[in-house]
């Protein structure tokens, strides 16, 4: 398919190293100098250095009669990205990419080329606009098993990343455009990223919302100057996993813990930190699901609670739901209490995962506005409730914060979206690493 050529590189128009005091305090100033000018300043070692750069805007794809073999009805009764056919160039891994589609770039015909007639909106097919997909309208003229060929414009994402050379001057490095996952680029070696500036797809002009300024490194530890979680919440698994004694844990979960990721980055270092252990992983995991999904199967059933769960008889569960993320705390309270119930019935002990942050649009109201920034506190009642049951529940139940994680990638310079494979709620392997972080911090620093 014919694309656009690739947006050239962002220049920088000033560049100017300036002395100051020695011994002032580091200090950087980030600010919008144009609709797609950014002006950083930054103080380092008793030097400052200023750069005003122009980014380009998002790279454009431009497709020309890509083929659509059938068009089915389209259906505006569920969600955007499967209201009909998706749209090749803005796919992203089960589903498309928001806001990548240029909807008034959407042409739709009979045939390739001049001899193709073109296709009404509105009478003969659908969209959604949003989300780029098609689908033929019961009425109009585009038969079932019908091919079609369709035109449009998409806008990519890119992450570009304004460093601090060796010498001392600043630079602006292009990032690579992709329709998801993108990624800060490499920078030269020895030099500093200071800021990343996202472009999420179709945008008019840079906002505020698109610079990411450099705050921290890591995620700083939850606790340091407290003895590990695992120490007081968890005395079997520990006692196990010290002694060489068999331990048996089971992860169970949703889509996320299907990919079986998180779980065995989990096990790989317990078992660096305990040498000795002897570690038997069983993943139990509904995708599309939650806890009450299992709950309500009936025995005999592929996930019913009691003979997937209850009876693998493990001896530490550690469960990852973002799919309850829809209950309050006290949905919660009485949900978690009754599975805690049981668990200590079966003599488990249990980690709790926090969840992963996902699409803006689902996070509470007013998160989407915020732009992936300043959203250190995750606002889902759900996580609320998680943090107040396990407080409130000694022994066998601990707390693994994700969420507290993935809140604050963006001071880390990451829009955490762009760790999800399908643009919405399931991440890569760099955002199961998250998980497994978490996890690792219930055991403290290894020694």
């Amino acid at each position: 398919m014919p694309r656009l050529p690739p947006s050239i590189i962002a220049v920088a128009l000033v560049a100017l190293v300036l002395p100051t005091l020695p011994g002032a305090a580091a200090e950087m100033v980030v600010e919008l100098a144009g609709d797609w000018k950014v002006r950083v300043a930054h103080t380092a070692a008793g030097v400052m250095a200023a750069g005003t750069f122009v980014v380009a805007p998002p790279d454009i794809v431009e497709v020309l009669n890509e083929k659509i073999p059938t068009l089915p009805l389209f259906n505006s009764t569920v969600p955007g990205w499967v209201k009909g056919v998706a749209l090749k160039e803005v796919k992203a891994a089960e589903c498309t990419v928001i806001r990548a589609l240029d909807p008034d770039s959407l042409v739709v015909k009979t045939a390739p080329g001049r001899e193709g007639a073109i296709l009404e909106r509105g009478r003969d097919w659908e969209a959604d606009s949003e989300w780029g997909t098609v689908g033929r309208l019961a009425e109009g003229r585009v038969a079932e098993g019908q091919p079609v060929w369709a035109s449009y414009r998409a806008a990519l994402r890119r992450i570009d990343s304004v460093v601090r050379l060796t010498d001392g001057t600043l630079e602006l490095v292009h990032g690579e455009p992709q329709i998801v996952l993108c990624e800060p680029p490499s920078i030269p070696a020895g030099s500093e990223r200071l800021v990343n500036v996202y472009l999420p797809g179709r945008i008019e002009t840079l906002s505020d919302a698109n610079l990411f300024p450099i705050l921290e490194s890591v995620c700083p530890p939850l606790a340091p100057d407290q003895p590990p979680q695992a120490r007081a919440r968890l005395p079997e698994t520990l006692r196990r996993l010290e002694a060489g004694e068999k331990l048996k844990i089971l992860a169970w979960g949703d889509s996320v813990t299907t990919y079986g990721r998180w779980q065995s980055m989990f096990v790989e270092r317990l078992k660096a930190r305990y040498p000795q252990a002897d570690i038997e992983l069983v993943t139990e995991a509904w995708g599309g699901r939650n806890t009450g999904s299992y709950l309500a199967e009936p025995p005999g059933s592929e996930h019913n609670y009691r003979e997937k769960v209850l009876d693998a008889r493990p001896h530490l569960i550690v469960s990852e739901f973002v799919n309850d993320a829809g209950m309050t705390p006290a949905d919660v309270d009485r949900q978690y209490g009754r599975l805690l119930a049981d668990f200590r019935d079966i003599g488990a002990e249990w980690i709790v995962l926090t969840p992963h942050y996902v699409m803006p649009e689902w996070m509470g109201p007013g998160f989407l506005e915020r732009g992936q920034r300043d959203i250190d506190d995750d606002p889902r009642p759900y996580v609320a409730g998680l943090k107040a049951f396990v407080a409130a529940h000694p022994e066998p139940v601990v707390l693994a914060d994700a969420a507290r994680r993935y809140g604050r990638l963006w001071r880390q310079g990451i829009p955490y979206l762009t760790l999800m494979e399908n643009n919405i709620n399931h991440p890569n392997v760099a955002g199961h690493r998250i998980f497994a972080d978490a996890l690792d911090e219930v055991f403290g620093t290894p020694d």
